[in-house]
C-alpha cells in the first residue's frame, strides 16, 4: 500500500483499511514518519501482525503475546516479564522474522546472555544461573505460543536447549532453635513478632500473609483461609488470586498463634472485615527480617525461606509429603517431593534405625548348637 507525504510537516503517513479477527472492516491511520521507507515498513508489519503470519517480526509477536496475556494472566505476570524481554531479548531478536530465527541464532543469544554482566553494589557481576534459566524459559514460551497460534513450524529455543539452572545451589532454612534466636529480638507485642511467627508456623507465602483480612481469620475454628495474594505494582496495592488454584486453602493454626492473632486484632483500631490485617509491604518484611538477624545474630535468610523452614519442621516431625503439599498449597505432589526430597533423604538413617529396633524385638533368636 502507498505512503503519503504531509508537505506542511515534511513527514509521511499511511492510511488503509483492514479486516480484524472479528471480520470487521476498519480504517487505520498512522502519522509522523520521517521517511517514506519507515511508513511502508510500518504498513507491511501492521498487516502481517493482523494476519498472524509466521514471517512477522519477533517484536510484533511479542506485542501480540502481551496483548493476549492481558486477558488471561495476572497483571503482575505481564509487568514482570516486560523488562526481561525489553532488556535481554528484544534488542537481539526484535527485528528478525520469527520464521527466520534458527536454533543457531538462539545459541548465539544464549552466549551473549551467559557473558552479560551488571553492576550490583559497585561490583560487576554475571547474572545468576536461575535468572538466566528464567530468561530462556520466557523465550521458549513465546515461541511455543507462535507454534500453537501463528503457524510457526517449530520452537527454535527448545531445539537449542536450555541454559542456567532451575534452582539455586542450596536451600536455606532455620531450625526451631534458629528461629527462636531470631524472634527473640522483637518484643512479644510487636507486629513483627506476630508476622514472623505466622510465616514460620504456617508456611504461607509473604504475599498471602499481607493479603489477609479480618474475614479470613476464624478464631473458633482455629484457622485462616487463604484466597488471595498481595503485591505492589506501579505504586499501587494489588490484590489478586493465589499463585495457583491449590493456593486456595484453609490452614489450621496452633492455639498459641490463634491467641496471638486474636490479641493483635483486639488491639487494632476499628477495622472492617475486608481490610488488610497487616497493611505493610514486602519491603517492610525484608527490612525487619534484616534487622532481626542483625540484633539476634541469626543467619540471614530470605523471607521465602521461612516457608522452607516450615516445611523442614514438618518433615522433621515426620509428617507425610501429601499433608505438607496441602498445607503449603502446592499444585502437585511432585513439586513438594522435588523441592524437599533432600530433606527426606536425611531421615533415612533414622528410618533404618527404627526398622532395626522393630525387627530386632520381633524376630526369633536363633541359637547355634
Amino acid at each position: 500500500m502507498p505512503a503519503y507525504k504531509e508537505k506542511t510537516k515534511n513527514t509521511w503517513y499511511v492510511s488503509f483499511y483492514f479486516t480484524d479477527w472479528t471480520g470487521t472492516r476498519k480504517r487505520h491511520l498512522r502519522r509522523g514518519f520521517k521517511r517514506q521507507k519507515d511508513a511502508l515498513e510500518y504498513d507491511r508489519e501492521f498487516l502481517v501482525k493482523q494476519q498472524g503470519s509466521p514471517d512477522m517480526l519477533f517484536s510484533s509477536l511479542y506485542d501480540l503475546y502481551q496483548k493476549d496475556g492481558k486477558a488471561r494472566v495476572k497483571e503482575t505476570t505481564i509487568t514482570t516479564r516486560d523488562p526481561l524481554f525489553k532488556k535481554h531479548i528484544l534488542p537481539y531478536l526484535g527485528n528478525m522474522p520469527i520464521n527466520k530465527i534458527t536454533p543457531a541464532d538462539i545459541r548465539a543469544w544464549q552466549n551473549q546472555i551467559l557473558q552479560a554482566t551488571y553492576i550490583s553494589k559497585k561490583i560487576q557481576r554475571k547474572y545468576s544461573p536461575t535468572y538466566i534459566n528464567a530468561l530462556h524459559v520466557q523465550l521458549s514460551a513465546i515461541f511455543n505460543y507462535a507454534v500453537t497460534y501463528y503457524r510457526l513450524p517449530s520452537n527454535p529455543a527448545k531445539l537449542a536447549g536450555g541454559i542456567g539452572k532451575t534452582k539455586a545451589h542450596a536451600m536455606k532454612f532455620w531450625t526451631i532453635g534458629q528461629f527462636n534466636q531470631f524472634i527473640s529480638s522483637f518484643p512479644a507485642d510487636n507486629t513483627e513478632y506476630l508476622v514472623f511467627n505466622l510465616l514460620f508456623y504456617t508456611g504461607m507465602r509473604s504475599g498471602e500473609l499481607l493479603a489477609l483480612t479480618l474475614a479470613d481469620f476464624y478464631e473458633k475454628e482455629k484457622s485462616i483461609h487463604i484466597n488471595k495474594t498481595y503485591s505492589r505494582l506501579h505504586k499501587k496495592d494489588i490484590i489478586t488470586s493465589p499463585k495457583t488454584e491449590k493456593g486456595n486453602r484453609v490452614i489450621l493454626l496452633p492455639q498459641f498463634i490463634v491467641d496471638m492473632l486474636a490479641d493483635y486484632i483486639n488491639r487494632l483500631p476499628y477495622i472492617k472485615q475486608n481490610e488488610r490485617i497487616f497493611p505493610c509491604s514486602k519491603f517492610w518484611l525484608f527490612r525487619h527480617m534484616k534487622l532481626g538477624c542483625k540484633l539476634s545474630g541469626a543467619e540471614q535468610i530470605r523471607i521465602h525461606d521461612l516457608r522452607h523452614s516450615h516445611a523442614s519442621l514438618l518433615i522433621e516431625m515426620v509428617f507425610s509429603p501429601l499433608l505438607i503439599k496441602e498445607r503449603l498449597g502446592h499444585e502437585d505432589i511432585k513439586i513438594t517431593l522435588q523441592t524437599y526430597s533432600h530433606l527426606y533423604l536425611s531421615k533415612q538413617e533414622e528410618l533404618t534405625a527404627k526398622l532395626n529396633d522393630i525387627g530386632r524385638n520381633s524376630i526369633k533368636t536363633v541359637s547355634i548348637a
